[in-house]
């Protein structure tokens, strides 16, 4: 075959994929109906998780799982936008991170809500302004966003999914040349990421914190003296050229977002489980409490310490751990756990990323 060939032969499964693809949004426009006449929702996260490990498992072609997962996202995305709207909030403005990693969870065929603050994506979810937000909760490099922390002790949200965003920080500028830079603006945690960058390439040049890594982009699109330092996506976004690429100090950079919504998720059989709880102060405590997990086999993945803020030198840990709250070993290591607690609530079980 020549490559008019080949070309004829691609036409040709093109239209057999478009064919395919408006016979699965048939069905899932069935199935909107369905869920509509028995009041479920509209997105089942574990539903999702097995579709795509299922299609990803197979491995039966040139097509790397990446590629096959990002091209799956998208149909699962635009087929349940035709069972229901879904809308989800992020921390504004466009090409934030947090934008990104709701674009690689949800994909397009989403209705995008910008919240200024990490607090007002809870409040858009707590108040049914957003079926789900998405939220940054710890970075290789910095360690917990502290506000996510806290605003999850008191949230009624639920974390219903998680996902691991590997940051690539870029200097962005109109600028021709490094010296004529005379600002560098980013997000607090975007300055930290890239600390020793800016130490050897630009140690005369003054920082500047902003609300995100984006709003330093829109900053730099408008002045020339300006660099901002945030994604590719930013740059795309706002028109700002790359001035220098991968600037970040640590290589293996990333962050980790939860997705929180209003209700919990079943079980996937590959799952993680996120709670806090406050212990007596006493010694012994932290020991008695953990221990039902590991006589359970149940695989700490996280624990985090913050300040209850309700009296000096109190504290509630977080805990994540693999298995989900349905299951008979993780339910009763849950009980045992809440009987060795002042108090513990459990902050959701979702399929693991």
């Amino acid at each position: 075959m020549d490559l008019d060939d080949w070309r004829s032969r691609i036409n040709d499964l093109d239209n057999q994929i478009l064919n395919l693809l408006n016979q699965r949004a048939e069905a899932a426009l069935r199935i909107g109906d369905l869920k509509r006449r028995q009041d479920l929702p509209s997105y089942a996260p574990e539903r999702e998780a097995e579709v795509l490990a299922r299609i990803t498992g197979r491995g039966a072609g040139p097509l790397p799982a990446l590629s096959v997962r990002a091209i799956w996202r998208e149909i699962v995305s635009a087929c349940r936008a035709l069972e229901q709207p879904l809308t989800v909030a992020y921390l504004a403005p466009l090409g934030t991170f947090t934008h990104q990693a709701a674009l690689q969870h949800f994909g397009a065929s989403v209705e995008y809500r910008p919240a200024r603050a990490i607090v007002d994506i809870f409040e858009h979810v707590e108040r049914g302004q957003a079926e789900f937000g998405v939220v940054p909760v710890e970075n290789t490099t910095e360690g917990a966003v502290n506000v996510t922390l806290d605003r999850l002790i008191d949230s009624d949200a639920v974390i219903c999914g998680e996902r691991y965003l590997p940051i690539t920080q870029n200097l962005l500028s109109r600028a021709r040349d490094l010296t004529e830079i005379k600002t560098v603006m980013s997000h607090p945690q975007g300055l930290a990421q890239c600390r020793g960058w800016l130490a050897q390439n630009l140690p005369e040049v003054p920082t500047a914190e902003t609300t995100s890594t984006a709003a330093a982009a829109e900053i730099a699109a408008s002045d020339v003296t300006v660099a901002a330092i945030t994604s590719e996506l930013a740059a795309e976004l706002y028109g700002v050229p790359i001035l220098r690429a991968h600037i970040e100090d640590n290589a293996s950079n990333t962050t980790r977002f939860l997705v929180v919504g209003r209700r919990g998720v079943g079980p996937t059989g590959r799952d993680k489980t996120s709670i806090l709880f406050a212990m007596p102060n006493e010694p012994g405590a932290l020991y008695r409490i953990l221990e039902p997990f590991a006589r359970a086999g149940l695989n700490l993945t996280k624990i985090e310490s913050r300040p209850a803020k309700r009296r000096p030198w109190e504290y509630v840990m977080f805990v994540d751990f693999e298995g989900h709250r349905d299951t008979a070993p993780v339910a009763a290591a849950l009980g045992e756990v809440a009987g060795r607690t002042l108090f513990m609530k459990v902050l959701g079980s979702y399929p693991a990323a």
